[in-house]
């Protein structure tokens, strides 16, 4: 899978390290290769990386290559967005949204 431009992509394998010991928050898009809604997301997901790369790490994660993560976060849908902070997800969104949005539901976690 190709991951959205300056959008790292981890695995089952680094999830622990990326994402729950991370030192910014992370947004974290549980994403698939048949989904459309998240082909659509990956200029999104890219400019966010882009403008709020100091406060905010963005990184997808492949359902159908880690379903071990994707089990154990409960994930039935994609795209789904998870917010971790501190080792722990904060905020769950399900479904594509425009940048504004995003940003929006993302502010109280920046």
């Amino acid at each position: 899978m190709s991951g959205a431009a300056g959008v790292a992509e981890v695995t089952d394998a680094d999830f622990t390290r990326e994402v729950l010991g991370a030192e910014l928050p992370v947004l974290v898009e549980f994403t698939a290769d048949w989904c459309p809604p998240c082909r659509q997301m990956a200029p999104v997901l890219s400019a966010l990386a882009a403008e709020e790369g100091d406060r905010l790490k963005v990184v997808q994660l492949d359902v159908d290559h880690n379903p071990e993560t994707t089990r154990r976060y409960q994930v039935l849908s994609m795209p789904t967005f998870i917010v971790f902070r501190d080792g722990e997800p904060v905020r769950s969104m399900v479904g594509s949204r425009p940048k504004r949005r995003l940003l929006e539901e993302l502010s109280d976690h920046l």
